[in-house]
């Protein structure tokens, strides 16, 4: 029964990827999702990294982190960065992709070049504090990770709309929230970048939950420090 659950669940990823990918990668590109809170349109053309899509400007954002500081994608500028959406409480996938991020920051841990954004989706519960104590508790040496918080609107907004990431309340889940487990991978220039999937579409973002996808995100990474 287990078996094939993996299969239906690997089949509704694959048709995902043909049928919706695209869309979603033609929306950001024409800059019809959210142009207000996204950067100014970047026009397709070449880069560095060839084996790397470029899918667009990463969202507009400014939030508070954990040490009380406003965090803003200047904040980044320059900067290789992953970007994931979690809550502190949360009882299910967050435990996971907080260790996962860990796997990253220890890789990287050292070059200032490369950083990390965990924007919270609960910000009532997860104040500066909250986040500061999250931080310590995981064991976080980096300062270039950034803890966020702030209005709940915008945070689901800028998910929601300006990532394509679903991030929502629902008191019948365990938690009460409901989130992905996907990394955004953004490059020195602000820009979204991903690879691409057997099929040869772009995955648009990387699984924090499974060691596969961890492992292709440090790999890609590494060639956008390398640029």
């Amino acid at each position: 029964m287990k078996n094939k659950s993996y299969i239906g669940i690997s089949f509704i990823i694959l048709v995902f990827g043909i049928l919706v990918v695209p869309t979603i990668v033609e929306r950001i590109q024409n800059g019809s999702v959210t142009s207000a809170d996204r950067l100014d349109k970047v026009e397709s053309r070449a880069t560095t990294n060839e084996s790397l899509v470029l899918i667009g400007p990463c969202p507009k954002f400014e939030l508070t982190n954990q040490n009380n500081l406003k965090i803003t994608n200047a904040t980044f500028k320059g900067k290789v960065f992953v970007i994931e959406f979690f809550f502190t409480s949360c009882p299910t996938i967050c435990p996971k992709m907080n260790q996962s991020m860990l796997v990253i920051e220890k890789q990287f841990f050292g070059n200032p070049n490369f950083g990390i954004a965990s924007i919270s989706i609960d910000p009532e519960t997860d104040s500066p504090k909250v986040l500061k104590e999250h931080a310590a508790t995981l064991g976080v040496r980096s300062s270039n990770w950034h803890f966020l918080t702030g209005d709940i609107d915008y945070i689901f907004n800028l998910a929601n709309k300006g990532f394509n990431l679903y991030a929502g309340e629902n008191s019948k889940v365990s938690g009460g929230f409901e989130h992905s487990g996907l990394f955004a991978l953004i490059d020195r220039n602000g820009l979204i970048r991903c690879r691409k999937d057997q099929y040869g579409n772009p995955i648009l973002y990387y699984d924090g939950l499974e060691a596969k996808g961890v492992k292709e995100i440090q790999e890609d990474i590494k060639l956008l420090l390398n640029e």
